[in-house]
């Protein structure tokens, strides 16, 4: 069964490397910095526009703007709930949600709750990862769970992907960006692994070049978060690049 997992995700990284567009619809155009102006947020969506990025990944008070500079777009607006540290209250973070989700959010990216998950109390977690995946689709929405994988034991980084998996999550992923470090290929690996082929997985944190994001597709991403997509893009643009 291993070796079929293997061959399967090396099949997909060669379909989601075949070209730079390819490459570009895998990535979340990300500005979650708290100094970011409008002005930022409409160079954003009109480089997302120009490179044909997944998403944007914006906090919740853009995502009105987000959504009136992508009108007529494929490109989605996706933002972060309980951001960055996920101690929210469960019911702050559902009405969080909610609201993003009204006004036009297409993803949400909710940061697990890390000290319950730590303190053992997995039903808590998995009670309130569910209540948010039932909004988000119930929207036609999707949803990520940040597990922030700096802070956790290698045992917990599986156990919150479980969770994640078991509670009706589309995508788990690996870090805000935020906290001591981010996406990390062997943390990619483990949370493929834990989570199969059911769901996404989500590499987000020091993604900054195209070798980097290769390798965690590789380990079994597909879909990136970075603030350096028009990097990557021209980067995999370049003749030698394949």
């Amino acid at each position: 069964m291993r070796v079929i997992l293997v061959a399967q995700r090396r099949v997909a990284a060669e379909q989601y490397l075949a070209s730079p567009q390819s490459i570009a619809s895998l990535i979340d155009h990300t500005l979650l910095k708290p100094e970011a102006a409008e002005s930022d947020i409409v160079r954003l969506c009109g480089e997302a526009r120009e490179h044909g990025f997944k998403t944007v990944c914006v906090n919740p008070y853009w995502v009105e703007t987000a959504r009136r500079e992508l009108t007529n777009s494929s490109v989605l607006v996706c933002t972060v709930i309980g951001f960055p540290l996920g101690a929210n209250l469960s019911e702050i973070k559902l009405r969080e949600a909610r609201l993003a989700l009204e006004q036009g959010a297409a993803e949400i990216d909710m940061v697990q709750n890390i000290g319950a998950l730590r303190s053992g109390n997995s039903a808590f977690v998995a009670a309130e990862i569910s209540s948010l995946a039932r909004a988000a689709h119930e929207a036609g929405a999707i949803l990520k769970v940040i597990i922030e994988t700096s802070v956790l034991s290698g045992e917990q980084k599986t156990l919150s992907s479980q969770l994640a998996r078991e509670s009706g999550a589309d995508f788990v992923k690996t870090s805000t960006g935020f906290s001591s470090a981010g996406a990390v290929e062997s943390d990619v690996r483990l949370m493929r692994a834990a989570v199969g082929s059911s769901i996404g997985v989500k590499a987000s944190g020091g993604v900054r070049t195209l070798d980097a994001l290769r390798s965690m597709v590789e380990a079994g991403a597909t879909r990136i978060g970075t603030s350096s997509g028009i990097r990557i893009v021209r980067e995999a643009a370049q003749p030698d690049s394949y």
